[in-house]
């Protein structure tokens, strides 16, 4: 779904017990006011720049927000079902964060490569979240 800027901005602040984050495009990542953690409530405000990427889950379904030209492209991924073997954590440059969790999305798809069997291939990697504990 697309969505301009202010609908972007009143559907991030409208979403609950999510976790996750906001990239703007004209400043670094604020750990206190674009990571959402541990209960933190999802509250932005509408700044100079735009929101260049976002990304949120909860235990259900991954949130993608990207910008693309004139508008935010929203893509929502189940990830109820993800397999452990399939997420990683990442080490983030921002000091005292958790490490992100990442989940990679496969596929079964007939490979004429592989004589027309079936085989897994990547199709996305989404956010899963951060790993349990608190920021410091």
């Amino acid at each position: 779904m697309k969505k301009n800027k202010t609908q972007i901005i009143e559907y991030i602040n409208s979403l609950q017990n999510y976790q996750g984050y906001v990239q703007f495009s004209h400043r670094p990542i604020d750990k206190n006011k674009d990571i959402f953690y541990d209960g933190k409530a999802v509250s932005i405000e509408d700044e100079e720049g735009f929101i260049y990427e976002a990304h949120f889950c909860n235990d259900k379904e991954s949130i993608a927000i990207k910008q693309v030209n004139e508008s935010f492209l929203v893509s929502k991924t189940n990830i109820s079902d993800i397999d452990e073997n399939d997420t990683q954590e990442y080490i983030s440059d921002i000091e005292n964060l958790p490490k992100i969790k990442m989940a990679q999305i496969w596929e079964e798809e007939v490979d004429e490569l592989c004589a027309g069997m079936k085989v897994k291939k990547l199709k996305k990697v989404v956010f899963t979240g951060f790993e349990k504990g608190d920021l410091k």
